[in-house]
């Protein structure tokens, strides 16, 4: 009989031991499962907000086109004229777009923005025309549809409206010097994208008349 009791004690032992022993276990994937789903909230959420400003950028670049005027109306309407050269695969044509939006918008009905898609063989005379090796470039034009001067690389909304109230009011147009980003047109298949000195001048690289 008291062998028998020393033996239940000790299962009960054995068994008590083996169900902690379970239950450290059970913690500790419990903290690994925990510890996991965090990283993978914080991978999603990262992975959504750049999705989500990708679509917002193309829908901006797309709304920006379909509010495009034709250029030969737009040079000949009164009002000054801005020409973007730009793509759908340019990543800094994307990043301006917000800024190319709001700056429309606080300006609208006093200035004209044309959008000129580097892909559509329709704008291959303009593109050669204002020597177009870079996107998005920004070419400007008067009231009275003389050419005034180009941008090459992303500008900010500042520096658009700017730009846009310079062209409005008839003033000499702003010198902006820093860095910026823009697409090269001759490796746009490739990967790298150059950076390339972000400038306003007032004269073009060719000829305009």
């Amino acid at each position: 009989m008291f062998c028998l009791k020393v033996f239940v004690y000790n299962y009960k032992y054995k068994l008590l031991i083996l169900m902690m022993d379970n239950t450290s276990l059970d913690n500790e994937l419990g903290l690994l499962q925990k510890i996991s789903l965090v990283f993978l909230s914080f991978f999603l959420v990262i992975s959504l907000f750049f999705l989500r400003n990708g679509f917002q950028s193309n829908a901006m670049l797309d709304q920006l086109a379909k509010n495009s005027l034709d250029p030969e109306i737009a040079l000949s309407n009164g009002k000054p004229t801005v020409f973007e050269f730009y793509a759908d695969w340019c990543e800094a044509c994307k990043e301006m777009a917000p800024y190319m939006v709001d700056a429309e918008k606080l300006n609208s009905n006093k200035i004209d923005i044309v959008m000129l898609n580097v892909d559509n063989s329709r704008w291959l005379d303009l593109i050669d025309k204002y020597n177009v090796n870079g996107i998005p470039q920004l070419t400007f034009f008067n009231e009275k549809g003389e050419f005034k001067g180009f941008s090459l690389g992303v500008r900010n909304f500042n520096e658009l409206d700017e730009i846009f109230t310079a062209l409005i009011n008839n003033y000499e147009l702003p010198s902006f010097t820093k860095i910026s980003n823009s697409s090269d047109l001759i490796s746009k298949n490739n990967s790298n994208q150059s950076n390339y000195d972000n400038y306003i001048r007032s004269e073009g690289p060719r000829n305009h008349s």
